[in-house]
């Protein structure tokens, strides 16, 4: 017999070939109808599939929030049907759930573009009134491998290969009518349940995500349980276009891209201005809490890579160079340059704990089809801390970690905070003990916290904290990380004297609060639509005269607000008075002024707030008192 835990804590006994369809049976008649999935041990699992003992077990039904993976699993089979009906001869790639929908990977006949949405969409919605059961069934690798080649499948024939290659005897196929994928399941019973699907986009993926391997067809799509939620989803997209950081970084002159480089983002003067002010804030928090600020140099020996373990873990999103017949490789991670500060001299257990941190600017090689905006750049600047302590110093050091981000974040009005734990991967550097003892010394820094746990989801070298955020549309961002690191310090043999006088390794906090200055920069575009807060406007104030004979006097009071710290410009341009006001808006100047002679007479401004709010005359020395307070964030 078997015990696996249920989420009230409750144990049910199995016997030992249970699977979660029996786990659902045993439970009650009504679940074992409405289950299509088990979360086990928090991953998700076709209910077919044997329960290992004392795992801990949920079954997903229609009304958990789980849901939407098998539904939107059996709507992109539906999907892949619907092209093969309506495109004989096309071969079939990957056709994963993603967090918004799901895609599938298409060899076409022909090619494939927006306009043939409707007749996909419409052959999905014919197959879906047919309610055909998702029929699961298994068979040997060999035969697989044949059943695929002689219906000309090649990249199902290629995924065979692969799961042989990982050991695999069997693989598992999914069925609905005439279509046959290769699939680990779960899915929904039956194409009915698939619920109200829209067809979004069609981008072009390599095989494998291999510039070497065939260009596919990829087409992405969503689905919900019914049309309200899709059309709600729908509008908050359409919010998301409107707020695009890469429109409106064109539009307020704060970056642009270049294709003399692509993916790596040029910064403006007010692009500038509002990245300061976000490594400003960083710094407040890094004097607050005792950092040291360091910089370490951007190209380093191939042999430094090799030693710390991202030779073999990295090197493929890495740029490499050779100077003096020296391989040489530019960082894609600040880390290694910090343990070559730590090691540089020696240090005692009175030092530690030692925090370094640093705005290293690093590089990596991304393919040019995931490039997006800020978001997936080849250059970027990471908000970089390395903390080195004692191990009884871990748990204090991860909590003050912890506090700092939640602080920082609500700054800049995130407030909707969670919290991931990521165990050790399937690579991994060092020991099973040190890796245990890494695991268990973050659970306890997060005791008290809310947290979910991502089993196999860590870094190379040690478990991590990650952090995301909910912007104003409901969208989910990962952000900061705090990783423990008992590897490197091994690796690179770093040391302290201790109070007897002998050497210990010290424990390495890998920390970063926005992630990367740039994506971190993309997301607040877009969660405040490019309306930043007023201490952080790269603009803050715009004086409008109304005529030339205003000019001096406009020019006077941008003098009095900048003499207070503000960023203030003038607009004495030719253009009409509505023309200036229009662009002051587009820009998002928080605060336009305005100068005509009741104005210059009274030793005042008309203020139009944001959006066009009228706020009346102010004194320019009211003006200037009130806008320096709010400067001040």
């Amino acid at each position: 017999m078997k015990n696996v835990t249920l989420p009230d804590g409750t144990r049910l006994e199995l016997a030992d070939d249970a699977t979660g369809r029996d786990a659902a049976e045993a439970i009650g008649p009504g679940l074992a109808r409405a289950a299509v999935a088990a979360l086990v041990d928090g991953e998700m699992t076709d209910l077919a599939l044997p329960l290992p003992d004392g795992a801990r077990l949920a079954l997903v039904t229609s009304k958990s929030p789980e849901y939407l993976y098998p539904m939107r699993h059996t709507a992109a089979h539906v999907m892949a049907e619907a092209v093969q009906n309506l495109f004989p001869g096309t071969k079939f790639a990957f056709g994963p759930p993603i967090d918004d929908g799901f895609y599938y990977d298409f060899d076409l006949p022909r090619p494939l573009t927006e306009d043939d949405f409707p007749a996909i969409e419409a052959e999905m919605r014919r197959i879906a009134k047919g309610k055909t059961g998702m029929e699961r069934s298994v068979m040997s690798i060999p035969d697989a491998e044949r059943f695929f080649a002689e219906r000309g499948q090649d990249y199902k024939v290629d995924q065979v290969k692969e799961l042989a290659r990982q050991g695999e005897t069997e693989v598992s196929l999914y069925t609905q009518n005439d279509f046959i994928d290769l699939c680990r399941g779960p899915h929904v019973h039956d194409t009915g349940k698939i619920g109200a699907v829209k067809l979004m986009s069609v981008a072009g993926a390599y095989w494998r995500g291999s510039e070497k391997n065939p260009m596919l067809t990829r087409v992405y799509a969503t689905s919900f349980p019914n049309r309200a939620e899709l059309d709600a989803y729908l509008e908050r997209l359409s919010q998301a276009r409107a707020r695009d950081h890469r429109r409106l970084g064109r539009e307020m002159d704060l970056f642009h891209f270049d294709e003399a480089g692509p993916g790596f983002p040029f910064f403006l003067p007010k692009g500038m201005v509002v990245v300061n002010g976000i490594q400003g804030a960083v710094r407040d928090e890094l004097a607050r809490m005792g950092y040291d600020e360091i910089r370490t140099p951007t190209m380093l020996s191939q042999d430094l890579w090799q030693r710390s373990g991202h030779w073999d873990h990295y090197r493929e999103n890495m740029y490499f160079t050779e100077v003096d017949e020296q391989g040489f490789a530019i960082k894609p991670m600040n880390c290694p340059g910090a343990i070559l500060v730590y090691r540089s001299r020696r240090h005692s257990y009175r030092d530690l704990p030692l925090r370094l941190a640093e705005f290293g600017h690093v590089h990596r090689h991304e393919l040019s089809g995931v490039l997006h905006g800020l978001f997936r750049v080849r250059a970027f600047t990471q908000d970089d801390a390395h903390v080195f302590c004692r191990v009884d110093q871990v748990t204090d050091e991860v909590r003050a970690i912890l506090d700092l981000i939640e602080r920082f974040y609500a700054r800049f009005g995130f407030h909707d905070v969670r919290v991931k734990l990521s165990t050790r991967p399937e690579k991994a550097s060092g020991s099973n003990e040190m890796w245990d003892r890494a695991e268990q010394a973050l659970r306890d820094a997060l005791e008290g916290r809310e947290y979910e746990l991502k089993e196999g989801d860590g870094a190379f070298y040690g478990p991590k904290i990650d952090f995301q955020v909910t912007d104003t549309m409901g969208r989910s961002w990962q952000l900061g990380t705090c990783q423990l690191d008992f590897s490197m310090p091994e690796l690179f043999d770093l040391t302290y004297t201790t109070s007897d006088d002998t050497e210990e390794r010290p424990v390495m906090i890998h920390r970063a609060v926005t992630g990367s200055i740039e994506r971190f920069l993309g997301i607040l575009i877009e969660d405040c639509g490019g309306d930043f807060p007023f201490w952080l406007a790269p603009e803050q104030a715009r004086l409008i005269p109304v005529s030339d004979r205003h000019h001096d006097y406009a020019r006077q009071t941008a003098d009095a607000l900048r003499d207070a710290g503000l960023r203030v410009t003038v607009d004495a341009r030719s253009e009409s008075m509505g023309k200036r006001i229009r662009d002051g808006e587009l820009q998002k100047v928080p605060y336009l002024l305005i100068a005509g002679d009741r104005e210059v007479e009274a030793g005042a401004v008309s203020v139009r707030g944001r959006h066009g709010a009228d706020e009346g005359a102010r004194t320019v020395a009211e003006l200037v008192t009130d806008l320096a307070g709010r400067a001040a964030g």
